[in-house]
Formats: structure tokens, sequence, C-alpha cells
């Protein structure tokens, strides 16, 4: 029997293999491995298929955030407001640049950062806002927008695992609803191979509908030059190569099929777990599609590890996102963040696993993760 994946990149691959194979070979016959021709049309056919009016590629997703702080002057001395519960990354770039990540809670349904205490957190040197669109679902983009619109704070969306979700707001689901990663001064992203948009390699990009924004961006992220020689500002090297955008636009043709695939895989998941005790399944938000970079469930804390321990034992990859929250993390103790400030957090870091989730999950591999998973939790008697 084949072995269940966590992500499944080989089977993803076989089926667009000579698509594939003629984009690197159009790379190796140009030479033109750094910038170049597939970069620039990938940029452009990534800013069409998001709406975003440009698009500045990168070399991962961590460097598309920090170019995008950097855009914005954040150094030693400002604050930016973000969530503790993603990875590590989104707050890292923050200390990188000498400024304190200000964390917040997150709601308990979506786990995307709480927009009520945003606001509260709001002082005269926050710098930014960094939502993150967790798990392949917007965060509260119309809260957040007028957050930013009241208090003048820009907001950087962190859109590494929800890219092609759809925020609808009150209107209601329709096609033309703004993309993830256009709705603030800048959104970013990364094409780490899982990600739903993946390369195969690092990158990442950065979009926004600000011509200035757009040219200062491209600056920092080629040594803060606008002109050869030239340095302005202090920029970095960070670049997406010719191979990784020419792969990248292959697979964007395909970005739509797959996410209706996972949403259809998630779907399944609802069905076969929908009557089990103990065990919570992924929460939609009406306001924003949904595009299932993970399928998170929440389950009783007292069984989460033997869990992943079962499942494990059993042949079935499961993951744990994250069992740390960013206020936990020993490299911001001197930030001393209060755990009680935390309890949805708290409570998500001993509760959420993520089951098997990719474009290529079947429906009897994903009966035999289910089923496992029910037995076990059947067999299960918590204390009253």
């Amino acid at each position: 029997m084949k072995r269940i994946q966590m992500v499944d990149l080989i089977g993803q691959h076989a089926k667009i293999e000579s698509e594939l194979q003629e984009a690197i070979q159009r790379v190796m016959r140009t030479g033109a491995f750094v910038k170049g021709p597939e970069v620039q049309a990938f940029s452009e056919e990534l800013a069409e298929h998001t709406g975003s009016s440009f698009v500045v590629p990168c070399g991962n997703g961590t460097d598309a955030l920090q170019i995008a702080l950097m855009a914005l002057g954040v150094g030693p001395g400002d604050e930016v407001i973000t969530t503790g519960f993603t990875f590590i990354s989104t707050i890292e770039v923050v200390a990188l640049l000498g400024a304190t990540p200000v964390l917040v809670d997150v709601h308990p349904d979506t786990f995307n950062i709480n927009a009520d205490q945003v606001a509260a957190a709001i002082t005269p040197k926050t710098k930014a806002i960094v939502p993150v669109h967790l798990f392949g679902q917007m965060a509260d983009m119309d809260a957040l927008l007028a957050i930013s619109e009241k208090t003048g704070v820009p907001i950087i969306e962190d859109n590494a695992q929800a890219i092609s979700a759809r925020w609808f707001g009150s209107a209601g689901p329709r096609s033309d609803a703004p993309q993830s990663g256009t709705l603030g001064l800048m959104g970013t992203t990364s094409f780490f191979p899982s990600k739903n948009l993946g390369c195969m390699g690092d990158g990442g990009a950065i979009m926004t509908n600000d011509e200035n924004v757009a040219r200062t961006l491209r600056q920092i992220a080629n040594h803060g030059m606008a002109k050869r020689y030239h340095h302005d500002v202090v920029g970095i090297n960070s670049r997406l190569d010719g191979m990784q955008a020419a792969i990248l636009r292959v697979k964007l043709n395909h970005l739509d099929a797959y996410c209706a695939s996972r949403a259809e895989a998630a779907q399944r998941y609802d069905t076969m777990l929908s009557d089990v005790t103990l065990v919570k399944t992924p929460f939609r938000d009406p306001r924003s599609s949904h595009v299932f970079h993970q399928y998170t469930l929440q389950v009783a804390p007292e069984i989460r590890d033997a869990l992943v321990q079962h499942l494990s034992d059993e042949g079935i990859p499961t993951g744990v996102y994250y069992p740390i929250p960013g206020h936990r993390q020993k490299a911001f103790a001197h930030c001393r963040y209060n755990p009680t400030d935390f309890p949805i957090s708290e409570a998500l870091s001993k509760s959420v696993i993520s089951l098997p989730m990719h474009t290529e999950l079947t429906e009897s591999e994903q009966y035999s993760v289910s089923s496992t998973l029910v037995k076990f939790v059947m067999q299960v008697n918590l204390p009253v």
C-alpha cells in the first residue's frame, strides 16, 4: 500500500512533468538564472492572478516580510503588532530590524489575529500591523482595515499560507472579491515547496498596489540600488532565481485547481469526522474563502500527543502547528511576554493537530486517516 504523505510533491509534479521539464529547459537555453525574463513574466502573471498592481519577487517568504518592514523604515524604537501563533519568521524579522514585536492573541475559531486586541495595542510607536492568514483562511480584514484607516498604521499581510484566498466581507461569496495579500499596503508570500503555490527550492514575493512602495521594495531587495552602483539606501540581496520563476509559472496555471482539490479534500474530512467527540473540525469564516494550506483539528489536549504518536505508529503523518507560541520562545524571553495574556494561543498549542492535506490526497487515504483517528478517540475514556 502506498504510504500516506503529509505533502505529496512527487505525485503533484508527476502530473505536470512535461510542463516542468519544458520550463526548466527554457531557462537552461537562455542562461538567465538570476533575474531575467522568467522572473519578470512570473511577476506579471502573479500580479494578474492576485489582482495586485505590482509584485516584487525575492529569495524567500522571510525576506519578503523583512523587505516589507524595511520599506516602512521599521527599526529600533518601533513596534510591530502581530500574532505569536504562527511560524517564527513573522516575529523574527521584527526583532532582526531592532524593533519590538508586540504580540496579541488569536480567535479560537479561525486561529487568526484578534482585531480588538490589535486596536488596544496601538501606541505612538506602532509602525505596522502584520496579520497572518493562517492555514489558508484570512484574518478579519474589515476590522483591521478600519483600524489602519483610523490610526494611519499600515498593514502588511503575511500571506504565506493563504495565496488565492478571497475576502468576501459581509457581501457574501463572489468570484471578484479581493484576494489575500492585496488589501493592506503590502502582502508577502512564500513559495516554499510545501506551500499551495510552491517552487522547487526557496522563493518569495511582496505584493502592493502602490507604485512608490513597489519601487522602494525593488530597491531594497537589490542591495539598495535603484541605479547600478548607486546605493541610496541600505538594502539586502534577495532574488527569486530564473529556474524557480519558470517552475512557478507552470504551477500558477494550476493553482485554482489545486485550491479546489484541497477544498474537496477538506469537505471529505469534515464528513468523515463530523460525529466524532473530542474532535473539532476547522471553522469556516463565511467572510473568507479557505484554501486549506493545512487541515487543522482541535482535539482534547489530554489526548493530542498520544493521538499524534498513535497515528505515527500506524504510518500516518501529522503536524502540530504550533506547539510553542511565539510568546514562549526562548529567543524572545527578553520581551517578557506574560503567558496569561494569550489564553487562546496557549490552549491551541496543546490541542491542534493537522492531518495530511495536499492536492493528490485520495478519498481512500482520507478514510484510512479518519478511521484510524476515530478508532483511537472512541477508545479514550477521559475523567469526568
